[in-house]
């Protein structure tokens, strides 16, 4: 489990596989006799094209969310997954040509004793399992059998490679998302791809199915409604604000209309109080802001209907020239290889890229696994000491945007920032972030993305100036200054989660430099540091510091 280097992977293999015997098991789900010669079972060829998937609309992000909602039940009762002796058959049987690789690899590696023919096999396999992994993901559908929905979602192959404790607790996860909360398996994410649901994620080669005359025409449209949506966010954050001064200015006149009465005048009304005057104030100032609001809702409701118009414009002219760039198998199975990618990211140059889910590599433990309660949690943890980790400001409205995140089925160590935000909505769009399933350590891979994202949000906000500006401004020139060797980000990121383990607990781990900036620039609750001031020097002396800006209005 985790970042394991390939050659001991290779020998642990050889124990678990080797010995030139199969386990009966695995055998007997093989089709293969427990001894004489290898039987191999026949492959129906099924391969055909999946039910077309249904349409739906385009995501609306959520900005009226403050906090995440902490998930108290990880479990749910068990489902049957594993009871089916077929299963693996099932798998491999309804892939054709690719399943029959698959099976022919899979009992090669199995029976072989030698390390290096064992290396080489493994490669192979998993060059062949991604690709097999690649057909099923292209026929993604909400009807998908729920084997292949297992594979992409786990990477689960055969049951019999997996323990009977492992197969227990993972028979126990919760599988739909009642959470809200944009965390998604691999299947789940693709499916919302298929549906166009989500736009495709950014890659530097951009694949689409069909290239025409009026690509530019539509990556204009995508702009559009990027503008759109950003536009919608802020007019949404303008419709409440205008609703709660119209609250303020009910209650206001509520209070002005309810006088005292003078008994001994023959209980005639008394003159307004001092809290009426008070309020006869704030009314006016209510109706300035409301005015204002006012003018702020139509400009913006206007700016609506010019997108709206241009929308409608683009679209007939796209009509004229052809068939647009629809989101089809070719376009999810593009998704596929992009996801690929952020899991070899996640596992490193020199860890365990082995695809498919194998016992010896994971302990049966549900909370050291990155189930989706499970990395809603520590997100929650980590956003309650960086409050502003998730905030993005656009026209001087500030919301609080989450990520998607993608849960992917690896034995990774780290998590990974995909994209901060989507290129043609930088205002309102999600980022992607990806955290593997399987890693060493569960807060650190998340710890990991957050801190790359938070880095990447900063760096895209500064543009050309990211090592003279902002946090990423401050702490390259740091960097410069130490003379540092490597990738900047990645101290940032090592640096980052320190901050968060060890300095929101008063342990001092970090420069005393990188300690002020992050301490200005990614502050910690006031409650934390009024605890923090009290725990060393360096911490009083940065809270005497925000008290001396404080009076003095401001850095």
């Amino acid at each position: 489990m985790g970042s394991i280097p390939v050659a001991s992977t290779t020998e642990q293999m050889s124990k678990e596989f080797g010995a030139g015997q199969l386990d009966p098991e695995i055998a007997d789900l093989m089709g293969i006799a427990a001894a004489g010669p290898q039987a191999k079972p026949e492959f129906p060829q099924l391969f055909q094209d999946g039910p077309a998937v249904e349409k739906q609309q385009a995501e609306k992000v959520d900005t009226s969310r403050k906090t995440f909602e902490f998930q108290t039940k990880l479990e749910e009762a068990p489902k049957p997954f594993f009871q089916d002796k077929n299963y693996y058959k099932k798998v491999l049987g309804e892939q054709g040509e690719q399943g029959k690789r698959v099976h022919e690899l899979l009992t090669q590696f199995a029976a072989t004793e030698d390390p290096q023919t064992k290396s080489v096999l493994r490669a192979r396999l998993a060059t062949a399992y991604w690709e097999m992994a690649t057909q099923i993901a292209g026929r993604i559908s909400a009807s998908m059998p729920v084997h292949q929905r297992l594979l992409l979602r786990f990477g689960i192959l055969s049951p019999s490679l997996l323990s009977e404790e492992q197969r227990a607790m993972l028979c126990r996860l919760k599988l739909e998302n009642r959470t809200g909360e944009p965390v998604h398996y691999q299947d789940e994410w693709l499916l919302k791809i298929a549906q166009g649901s989500v736009n495709p994620s950014a890659t530097d080669e951009v694949k689409r199915a069909k290239q025409d005359a009026g690509s530019k025409t539509r990556e204009i449209i995508e702009k559009r409604r990027g503008q759109r949506q950003a536009e919608l966010s802020l007019l949404a954050n303008k419709v409440r604000q205008l609703e709660q001064a119209e609250g303020s200015l009910s209650a206001c006149v509520q209070a002005i209309l309810r006088h005292q009465t003078r008994e001994e005048f023959g209980g005639l009304k008394d003159a307004f109080s001092a809290e009426q005057r008070e309020s006869l104030v704030q009314v006016q100032n209510i109706l300035r802001s409301l005015s204002n609001l006012d003018r702020e809702v139509r400009e913006s409701y206007s700016t609506v209907e010019g997108i709206d118009k241009e929308l409608r414009e683009l679209e007939e002219k796209t009509n004229g020239e052809g068939p647009a760039v629809s989101v089809d198998r070719a376009s999810v199975i593009a998704e596929f290889g992009s996801l690929r990618q952020m899991s070899k990211m996640c596992v490193g140059r020199q860890g365990n890229h082995f695809p498919i889910l194998a016992k010896q590599y994971f302990r049966p433990n549900i909370k050291e696994i990155a189930t989706r309660e499970n990395v809603i949690n520590a997100m929650a943890r980590v956003e309650a000491l960086d409050s502003s980790l998730f905030e993005r400001t656009f026209k001087g409205q500030t919301n609080r945007i989450v990520p998607h995140v993608l849960l992917l089925p690896n034995y990774g160590e780290t998590g990974i920032c995909w994209e901060p935000f989507e290129r043609f909505n930088r205002a309102s769009s999600r980022g992607r972030i990806a955290i593997p399933m399987f890693p060493k350590d569960l807060d650190y891979a998340v710890l990991a993305a957050l801190a790359d994202l938070r880095w990447q949000v900063a760096k895209e906000k500064a543009q050309h100036y990211w090592m003279e500006e902002g946090i990423t401004g401050k702490y390259y020139q740091w960097f410069d200054e130490q003379k540092q060797r490597g990738d900047v980000k990645d101290f940032f990121i090592r640096d980052y989660a320190l901050w968060i383990t060890k300095e929101s607990q008063g342990t001092q781990k970090l420069d005393r430099e990188v300690r002020g900036i992050f301490w200005r620039n990614m502050p910690f609750p006031q409650a934390i540091k009024d605890n923090l001031k009290n725990r060393g020097f360096v911490y009083n002396e940065l809270y005497k510091k925000d008290q001396n800006i404080a009076m003095s209005d401001g850095y």
